[in-house]
């Protein structure tokens, strides 16, 4: 049976993903549908209450996405944001139109109506907008809640309808009373209660895992040490026990230590069966020379799939394959509840490794977020080192050397990633940063150590520190300048052939997190 649901129908926002998150938090279940998803769809979904996303649309454009009309004649409770609150007063007799100004970041926003979709929000409060368009007129059916200086009509509800609608974005930090109005949408006027728990995701995960897999089949999981294949494989192993195999590929890109750590915990500790493959000699030769990201990625990628393929062959009573697929990953693949979602990646592998391997596919985590399966891990019993691991890219330490891979360089970043590592761990920074991690650039610099200058043999670490939620934007980190001295100083004096380290102060966008 599917939990009690609010179901997010996603016009293009930026945002979408964060409202779904938003939701969870609040321990009740959501899902990301397209915008046209039929209510026959919402109904398999148990859907009790709908919130339609912001979009980069105008509602009054040809081609702008719309919801079909029969969702608003469900009789679900609707919260429309931003664009959502226009789309769903358009539809209902409303007028939309280019605002006299648009309205970016902070406003101040007046309740002029007390309402439960406003319980216990001030009289007069701050609110995130990011709109050019406003609702210019609501239909006799609807009331108004608020208003901005910019915007007369900020929020609404209908006067016989469970239909209500903000023009601000109540999932972002920066609307202070937002966590007060989801939590009102979801309990007061949706009837949640709040059931969506991690020991009953856990429960549900291992049943249907017992249930997909039989008493008898083999399970083989792809390990990386990362915390979505460790966590899936966790749970599996929960399930089925001795039946799981986990193969670990050492490709030579991992950091100090890794495959120790891999190993101490899954077959040490957890009694899984781990079969650890050294193909780091085969990944470094078919590097050499190859300098262009895309193609160590596409190098990296079809070298580990040989090497697992050969692996998993000696299994003869394996028939699927666990891999830590997330929620974001269905979403932004199109293989989401009701279709494409509407900010599909189309490059996206949801499957990561390919079909023709010949598995069937086991995804434990295909329901939840980052932060959810950090939980399920804990909950496991995960030690700390791999639930709260800072994310690490796929090909590795190879796209954090600009340029060809070679051990040397290998070296430098290892010795250079350490420290930096156990500095900010020392200096109880490692929690408080999203990702922490040096790059190596492709440049000489001269320098003067000891008494003689230096020059083609020394090279630059450019250090990066984010801090983020989703990923999907980050900023760089206000860290201690003395801590950051003292990294940089241990890294000069301590990895020959570095001389000169740097901060990376980029946000993304423009940027991205990883430099290749």
């Amino acid at each position: 049976m599917n939990p009690a649901t609010i179901v997010i129908l996603d016009f293009g926002g930026q945002y979408a993903q964060l409202i779904a998150r938003r939701v969870r938090e609040n321990q009740v279940h959501s899902v990301i549908v397209r915008p046209d998803v039929s209510a026959e769809e919402l109904r398999a979904t148990n859907a009790v209450g709908l919130i339609f996303s912001g979009g980069p649309a105008s509602v009054y454009d040809s081609n702008a996405p719309k919801c079909r009309k029969e969702v608003l004649e469900t009789g679900l409770p609707i919260l429309g944001i931003c664009y959502g609150l226009q789309l769903a007063c358009d539809m209902l007799g409303g007028k939309v139109k280019p605002g006299a100004a648009r309205e970016f970041g902070r406003a101040h926003l007046d309740v002029i109506r007390q309402d439960t979709l406003l319980a216990h929000v001030p009289e007069r409060t701050t609110v995130w907008m990011s709109h050019g368009d406003v609702v210019k007129e609501i239909s006799s059916d609807f009331l108004s809640l608020a208003q901005t200086p910019n915007c007369p009509i900020a929020a609404v509800k209908h006067r016989s309808r469970p239909i209500y609608g903000v023009q601000f974005h109540p999932e972002v930090t920066h609307t202070p009373c937002g966590g007060q109005i989801i939590r009102n949408f979801l309990y007061e006027i949706c009837g949640c209660k709040g059931d969506w728990q991690i020991g009953n995701v856990i429960k549900d995960s291992v049943e249907a895992i017992r249930i997909r897999v039989g008493p008898t089949a083999r399970v083989i999981c792809g390990l990386s040490g990362g915390v979505d294949s460790s966590v899936a494989a966790a749970l599996v192993h929960e399930a089925i026990g001795d039946r799981l195999t986990c193969i670990f590929v050492d490709n030579g890109l991992m950091r100090t230590g890794e495959a120790d750590m891999v190993e101490s915990t899954f077959r040490r500790h957890f009694k899984i069966d781990l079969r650890v493959v050294d193909a780091s000699d085969r990944f470094l030769k078919r590097l050499e020379g190859v300098a262009d990201p895309q193609d160590k990625r596409r190098i990296i990628g079809h070298e580990f799939i040989e090497v697992f393929r050969a692996e998993a062959k000696q299994f003869k009573d394996a028939r699927f394959l666990c891999q830590g697929t997330l929620y974001p990953d269905v979403i932004e693949s199109g293989h989401s509840v009701g279709g494409q979602a509407a900010n599909i990646k189309l490059h996206h592998n949801v499957g990561g490794l390919p079909a023709e391997l010949g598995f069937e596919l086991v995804e434990p985590l295909r329901d939840l977020f980052k932060d959810e399966v950090r939980r399920v891990g804990e909950h496991l019993g995960l030690p700390e080192e791999i639930v709260w691991r800072h994310p690490f890219p796929g090909p590795g330490l190879a796209v954090r050397i600009i340029g060809p891979v070679t051990r040397a360089r290998l070296a430098l970043v290892r010795a250079a990633d350490d420290i930096l590592i156990e500095e900010i761990r020392a200096a109880g920074w490692y929690n408080k940063i999203a990702q922490a991690f040096v790059v190596l650039a492709p440049v000489s610099t001269v320098g003067v150590m000891g008494d003689g200058r230096s020059y083609g043999d020394q090279h630059v670490i450019a250090i990066r520190l984010v801090e983020t939620t989703d990923f999907m934007t980050a900023d760089w980190v206000h860290i201690d300048y003395e801590l950051l001295g003292r990294v940089s100083n241990r890294i000069i004096n301590e990895v020959r052939g570095i001389n000169r380290v740097v901060y990376d102060v980029s946000s993304k966008p423009p940027a991205t997190i990883e430099w290749e």
